[in-house]
């Protein structure tokens, strides 16, 4: 298998022993990765989904980083994967969306 030109992190809200915290999981963190993989495999684009536990930036959750760019983005959803993947395919990051 040959590294993907991406790797998208998305927090799951669990810390290291798996407990559920944070609000990540209240937001529905927990169905965007099935998400993320499905407009993935739809688009064609070169890149692997994984989930993290908790970022502890709470306060920004949902959070989704892409690697090995570094790009964070927060409180996302559904539109905003959307528009973070039409930035993907054309090589760069959304700007508008970037965590500051």
């Amino acid at each position: 298998m040959e590294k993907p030109q991406y790797h998208i992190l998305v927090c799951s809200s669990a810390r290291a022993n798996g407990e559920l915290k944070g609000v990540c999981h209240k937001k529905g963190a927990s169905d965007l990765p099935q998400y993320l993989e499905d407009e993935i495999l739809d688009r064609g684009l070169d890149a692997l989904v994984s989930t993290t536990s908790c970022f502890k930036m709470c306060n920004k959750g949902p959070v989704l980083t892409v690697y090995p760019n570094g790009w964070w983005y927060g409180e996302i959803d559904e539109e905003k994967i959307d528009e973070i993947l039409d930035s993907l395919e054309e090589g760069k990051a959304a700007e508008e969306l970037l965590m500051a």
